[in-house]
């Protein structure tokens, strides 16, 4: 079994190697030529409104093709808040969309109380 010094180690020459691998891929020009160079990350739909404690486990289910109804929430939620946003409807559909918002929210509230990712006491 591996001392907690022996495992430090590891993962510092692992630091190193990938610290060496992305210098080395910058003074090439490598990274200048991906989609993505200089914009923020783009981490998926829901991972700022996931708690902390339930990202990777999230993350794992959605790697095996499990979509928690959580994350269905939460994307059902991000949308009508996009739409109440940007949407100028009408005054009866906005109120309706509005009361749907309340609704999913506290539904995801419950859900992950329940789970015991709601908040810490």
């Amino acid at each position: 079994m591996a001392t907690e010094e022996q495992r430090e180690n590891r993962l510092k020459l692992l630091e190193d190697h990938i610290g060496r691998s992305l210098a080395e891929s910058e003074a090439r020009g490598e990274l200048q030529t991906a989609r993505s160079y200089g914009k923020p990350l783009d981490l998926g739909d829901g991972y700022d409104e996931t708690p902390a404690e339930w990202r990777l486990p999230f993350k794992m289910l959605k790697d095996s093709g499990f979509i928690p109804p959580e994350v269905t929430l939460m994307r059902e939620i991000a949308a009508l808040r996009r739409s109440l946003a940007g949407d100028a409807a009408a005054e009866d559909e906005g109120r309706q969309r509005r009361l749907r918002l309340a609704e999913l929210e506290q539904q995801l509230a419950l859900r992950l109380e329940s789970l015991g990712a709601g908040g810490r006491r």
